[in-house]
Order: structure tokens, then sequence, then C-alpha cells
């Protein structure tokens, strides 16, 4: 049976559930033993990478937090999919524990990042985690993975000044939730879901949030904590965001013009980095390298995405669509970004 013949009679998307609808449950325990696991890392490293007396040392723990923290930070993909009683408590140990001490809370991804998912805005202008890249001359990607080093500077920004003036102003308030209070791609996203903004989690993560930058501000003036922890923290952030950003560049192949597209045609616009490369457990944790895979069974957890996709290839023909969105490595796939960015 052809490929062509299968998705007429069944949808790529029925397919990957009939083979791995059983695998759709959350483990807590794997969440639980990943983030304790990943949270200790990053703050031991961080506080070796900021106090220890050898630079090589010092060198060598800030390659490790910055590794660690990208992990940490990749479960707030986790969140915008799990449901709260999937694992709960989860949520609240994550933002404690990772996402308001580096001011990267949950509410800058939830009821942001599930909009990509729309199968009317992927894609479009209305996506806000599509820029059509493919499209683009290629020195806008060195500005695409460029801007992630000014994330420190955005994240104090947003939190130590904006947020509490925010609540004093009424008008500047509406800005800043609809274009600072989202992880996105696309420039010309807004949020539009003000009333969540209201809620309980997202005014406690913000507040945190604010009232954690202002301590290690006041920390650092009182002479308490070094202003040089601070900036090894902040150049650790931006390193971590840039590796993010160059994982970013290479989820998707960036084609879309725009208009409304296909749902076989998402399928073919997104990225699976498998095994047998081995980095992609570095550059893309947490189920990212599985990033075409996510697309069809957003509700599979990140530790059931390599059992599923092994099931896929087993049984599905070596030429069937679902291999042909595989790339080999994060490099390879950047040089073929630039070759079609160069062709357009």
């Amino acid at each position: 049976m052809s490929t062509e013949t299968t998705l007429t009679e069944q949808s790529l998307a029925r397919q990957a559930n009939d083979l791995a609808r059983d695998l759709t449950r959350a483990d807590p325990k794997v969440y639980w033993l990943d983030l304790s696991v990943t949270a200790l890392v990053t703050w031991l490293s961080l506080l070796i990478a900021t106090t220890a007396a050898s630079t090589g040392w010092a060198l060598a723990a800030a390659v490790v937090c910055v590794l660690s923290l990208y992990r940490g930070i990749s479960f707030i993909h986790e969140l915008t999919h799990l449901r709260r009683d999937d694992v709960p408590g989860f949520h609240f140990a994550w933002n404690l524990l990772i996402g308001v001490p580096f001011l990267t809370p949950s509410l800058l991804y939830e009821g942001v990042h599930i909009l990509h998912h729309a199968k009317d805005r992927y894609g479009t202008a209305r996506d806000p985690e599509y820029h059509p890249l493919a499209r683009r001359p290629p020195h806008e990607l060195l500005a695409f993975v460029g801007i992630a080093f000014l994330a420190p500077v955005g994240t104090v920004l947003r939190f130590a000044v904006l947020a509490p003036l925010s609540f004093i102003f009424p008008p500047l308030r509406r800005f800043v939730i609809a274009k600072t209070s989202g992880m996105v791609i696309n420039p010309g996203f807004s949020r539009e879901d003000f009333e969540r903004a209201r809620t309980a989690p997202w005014l406690a993560q913000e507040i945190a949030s604010w009232l954690w930058s202002w301590t290690l501000i006041a920390l650092a003036i009182a002479g308490i904590l070094p202003w040089r922890a601070l900036a090894i923290a902040a150049a650790i952030f931006a390193v971590m965001t840039f590796l993010n950003q160059l994982r970013t560049a290479v989820a998707h192949y960036w084609e879309n013009d725009g208009e409304q597209m296909a749902v076989l045609d998402q399928f073919r616009d997104t990225v699976n980095v498998p095994p047998p490369a081995m980095l992609p457990f570095l550059w893309a944790p947490v189920g990212l390298r599985y990033h075409a895979l996510h697309h069809l069974m957003p509700r599979l957890p990140y530790h059931n995405l390599g059992i599923a996709h092994r099931r896929l290839v087993e049984a599905l023909p070596a030429d069937h669509v679902y291999r042909e969105v595989e790339q080999r490595e994060l490099f390879p796939a950047l040089g073929r970004l630039i070759g079609r960015m160069r062709r357009h």
C-alpha cells in the first residue's frame, strides 16, 4: 500500500493515535524525579560557577548550569499540555524551583503555546510561535538567534519595572499583558486573554517574580550578593536562551507564507531529530527533539515520545511522510535552513 493511499484512507494523526494511544498517561514519578534532579544540578552548578576560585571549575560549572537550566526551563512546554490533575502540584513546584527564580514563570507560556497547535492558526499571522524564516534573507537568522542574548534584560525589565508600574497605571497594564507576557516568535502577536491575567495563579507568579527581582537587586545594592554573581547568572541565562533559540530555528521548516495550511502540510513543516543522533538530548531536551510527533499527539508526555516514535517507525512504510520530516543534527539542519533562505 502506498503512502498516499494510506493517508487518504486514514489521517496521519489517526495512525499515530492508533499506535500510541496507550502512552498518553503522564507518569508522575518521572516528572518529579526529573524536575528534582534537574533543579538540584542547576542550583548547585550555579553556586559553583559564581563562587569557585578556580576559573576552570567556574567555567565547567557554568557549562553544566547552562545545560541543566535549559532542561529545567524546557519543562514549561510540558506544563502547557499537562492538566493540573495529571501530576498534582507539579505546576506550583516548577514555578517555585525554576520559573520564578529565573524570571520565567509559566504565565509566559500557558495560554499562548496552545494557540500554536490550533489548526486554523498554525503558520498564519495569528500563530504566536511562527515566523517564516525560510522566506527571509539569511542575515535575519543572525538577528533571530542573537536577540536571545538580551533575554536577561528583557525579563528584569518585564518583572522588576513593568510589573509594578502596570498595577499603578491601568492603560500600561493592558499593554504589558498583550505584548510582554508571552514567549513568542511572531512579533505581531498580542495576547487577548486579559481575564487570565486576573486569576490567582497568574497574579501569584507575576508578583512573586516582581518581588524576587527586587530582592536580588536590593541584596546586590546592600553588598550582600556580589554583582559578579548576578552577572554570571545573567550570562548563563543568556547562553541558555541562545541555545533554545538555535533549537527553535530548526524546529520547523518555516516555509509557509501566512496562509492557512492543510493539516498534512502543517506536519510537513515540523521537524523530528530522532536517534541515532545523541546530541539532541542536550540541545532539544524534555522531548523537544520529537517536535513533529508532538504536533501529531500534543497530549503525549515527553517521557513516552521516544517509545511512540519507535512504534511509528516500525509500523509505517519507509517512504511514509512521517519519515520525511527528520533531520540528522542541529548544524546540518541549520545549514539546510540557510540554504532555503538563500534560495528565497
